[in-house]
């Protein structure tokens, strides 16, 4: 595996079982997308509150969502982009509501373990530079997510 994954519960809530399938998923993707240089990211999973907190701090918008990813790849004006050596590409963060999750796979009529996969795919491609702010870019996307998890075998 080339992708080195970082987990953080903040929420006490998720099972190695699901953790382990998320890191699966993940690595899954990965290979959809035929990346084949060593890469880091991380995944916390928080509660709504938290993630209302970092939603109105970074994205101006005081209100919960499921999943918000911080791209390390997109520079702000004057930085500059460390490459070299060994050094694995650093993708970022995926922050993910499990309350969200939870209430998401209800309204959907689907699994948490379904929910939970379609959000971590949906942040990774953040990560990697995908968007959905046209109506373009937004059926790339999500043909891309829909895919990766109908192969993995978490479709709907």
């Amino acid at each position: 595996m080339n992708l080195d994954i970082d987990f953080l519960d903040e929420t006490q809530e998720m099972t190695d079982e699901s953790i382990g399938q998320m890191e699966e998923l993940l690595n899954f993707a990965q290979q959809k997308l035929q990346m084949t240089e060593p890469c880091e990211l991380s995944v916390t999973f928080v509660n709504n509150d938290r993630i209302q907190e970092i939603n109105r701090e970074y994205r101006g918008k005081d209100k919960p969502t499921d999943v918000i990813s911080f791209a390390l790849e997109e520079l702000g004006e004057g930085e500059i982009q460390i490459t070299g050596g060994n050094m694995p590409r650093v993708l970022g963060d995926i922050i993910i509501s499990t309350d969200k999750a939870r209430e998401q796979a209800v309204d959907y009529g689907h699994s948490v373990d379904r929910e939970l996969g379609f959000l971590a795919v949906h942040g990774f491609l953040h990560l990697l530079g995908y968007d959905h702010e046209t109506e373009a870019e937004e059926k790339e996307m999500f043909d891309l997510q829909r895919r990766i998890l109908d192969e993995y075998g978490l479709g709907r």
